[in-house]
């Protein structure tokens, strides 16, 4: 699959043509279904409907439609919308995918394991003259070099996986577009490159790569505007801190939004360690960032309330505010008009 960075695409221009159907196949948990919700939620213009099976757990609001449905309601592609420990496929989802190719439907997927790697879906695609779409299949980069480039970047960064680092960075956008500021949303994992319609997917790539990958994503740019890179991961996420590292590194970043969850008993899958200190994660993560970019500055807090009433929220925002002198925010409840406030006063 070709690649391309610049800025978020019109419908027509993306790799995988829309309307979409949005897989969720045996789905155990809402978790599983986030690549799916986010589409829901930030492109709902392009989905036309939802397949779940018998045993799926989750819904993103759509229609329920099976294969033959979905085609007639005009879908082009089927998404697989699902996310699992290590990105596989079952058998069911594999049947799935064939007989979605049948109907007439290209399918995209944003798993470890690839369309490609199963003979019968090959088979199928090649049969049906459909086509199938890959996204985690990196583009070739270079290694990072460090060297300063033009331009303004941001970078979010969490306390964990799955707290928000997307939701945020696509909401950045929203808000400084609206306020008339260039900005583009620079896509690193599954989601949001479905949603932007490219990208890089970072945990994809080899790891000396991981810092010139970015900086491909992200090139200079002299029009006064923001590129907002999706962070992944944590620093203090065992599995996962080394791409959060790579981001870090390549991004060049001028400003750092921090995303937690309050009232998070562990980190995700690691129920042995415990959920690091707001001022620690920060710290850490602007000392890394400091290598490539030795005057970034935390500019945000952005909170996932989703578990808290208004009143826990509210008052989460307030303690992580005073903690850390940062204006904190819930990017769904709140919106980021105070964090942009921050961003373009600190960078007048």
């Amino acid at each position: 699959m070709s690649q391309s960075a610049g800025p978020l695409p019109a419908a027509t221009d993306s790799q995988w043509p829309p309307p979409f159907l949005l897989y969720l196949g045996n789905a155990p948990d809402d978790l599983a279904g986030k690549t799916a919700r986010g589409l829901a939620v930030w492109r709902p213009e392009w989905c036309v409907g939802q397949f779940r099976d018998h045993d799926c757990r989750t819904s993103v609001g759509l229609p329920d439609l099976d294969f033959a449905a979905a085609r007639v309601a005009g879908a082009n592609t089927m998404i697989v919308g699902v996310a699992n420990a290590g990105g596989r496929m079952d058998a069911r989802s594999i049947a799935h995918v064939v007989a979605a190719l049948e109907a007439g439907m290209n399918v995209a997927s944003g798993l470890h394991e690839r369309l490609t790697d199963h003979p019968e879906i090959v088979a199928a695609a090649q049969r049906t003259g459909r086509h199938l779409f890959d996204a985690r299949v990196p583009p070739a980069t270079p290694v990072g070099n460090g060297l300063p480039r033009a331009g303004r970047r941001l970078l979010t960064v969490g306390t964990d996986c799955s707290v928000g680092k997307m939701y945020t960075t696509l909401a950045l956008e929203r808000e400084l577009r609206a306020r008339e500021v260039a900005a583009d949303f620079r896509a690193t994992g599954q989601t949001g490159i479905f949603i932007a319609g490219r990208g890089v997917p970072v945990d994809a790539v080899v790891a000396d790569f991981i810092s010139g990958s970015v900086e491909w994503l992200s090139p200079a740019r002299d029009d006064g505007g923001w590129d907002l890179v999706e962070g992944q991961g944590s620093l203090f996420h065992p599995s996962f801190a080394g791409v959060s590292l790579g981001l870090l590194h390549g991004a060049q970043a001028d400003a750092l939004v921090l995303c937690h969850e309050p009232g998070r008993a562990h980190m995700r899958g690691l129920p042995h360690y415990p959920v690091p200190d707001l001022r620690a994660t920060l710290d850490a993560n602007l000392a890394a960032a400091r290598l490539t970019s030795p005057a970034a500055t935390a500019v945000g807090l952005a909170l996932n309330t989703a578990r808290l009433s208004p009143d826990e929220a509210a008052r989460a925002c307030r303690e992580a505010e005073d903690a850390l002198g940062l204006p904190a925010q819930d990017p769904v409840r709140d919106g980021v008009d105070r964090i942009v406030d921050r961003l373009l006063a600190t960078f007048a």
